[in-house]
């Protein structure tokens, strides 16, 4: 039996753009592009009457713009998949976009070769951040560091954290580990303190560092 392709919505207002992913995606042969959308009111739209596997999706576009396209669609269903492709680089873009609801996010600069793979990354299930896209405020941590701290973690908090790096919300893990979301609140506190982030995104990349993404 054929294996089904990964359904793909671009989502993009230049159509020289949307036309240049379009040929990259053709190279490989199990991705479809199924629809385009030039705005996220459209794209919503899109969402809705295609039903695609994954959305790629720019930041900046005209009317409601990408992170409030984002968090639109997540309000639709909490299992969209979502890809920013942006120009963006800034660690505060990947931060709200991964916040916002986003599953990955690469740069238009990035080798070509990264968008297929995040797509297929995504689609099975597991986060995609290009390398390199979140650094440390307070100065570079080795992988080391990061694994020497998760070495710390009680078993209940390497749990947690791995089903936050999944994008998992608090109230979701609560219910899959029977636990108060309070409690749950808590961890996540400790966890983030303990590893010296603020946000999920940064949460997510180093569990992407250390291998933890792949299972």
């Amino acid at each position: 039996m054929m294996k089904s392709k990964i359904k793909v919505l671009l989502v993009d207002d230049h159509a020289v753009v949307r036309a240049g992913f379009k040929l990259l995606l053709a190279t490989s042969s199990n991705i479809e592009v199924i629809a385009e959308a030039e705005c996220g009111e459209q794209a919503i739209q899109l969402y809705l009457s295609c039903q695609p596997d994954i959305i790629v999706l720019d930041l900046s576009m005209p009317g409601i713009g990408g992170l409030e396209t984002i968090r639109r669609l997540i309000l639709r269903g909490e299992q969209v998949n979502i890809l920013v492709f942006s120009v963006h680089d800034e660690q505060v873009y990947v931060d709200r976009a991964m916040n916002a609801g986003a599953k990955g996010y690469i740069t238009k600069n990035s080798a070509p070769e990264i968008l297929p793979g995040a797509i297929e990354s995504i689609h099975n299930g597991r986060r995609y951040v290009e390398h390199g896209l979140l650094k440390k405020s307070r100065g570079e941590v080795s992988e080391h560091d990061f694994q020497s701290t998760i070495q710390t973690f009680s078993a209940r908090e390497f749990d947690i954290f791995r089903l936050l790096a999944k994008g998992l919300t608090s109230h979701k893990i609560a219910d899959e580990l029977c636990l108060s979301y309070k409690t749950v609140a808590n961890y996540v506190t400790q966890i983030k303190k303990k590893l010296q982030v603020s946000s999920i995104a940064e949460l997510t990349h180093i569990a992407i560092l250390l291998g933890l993404m792949k299972h």
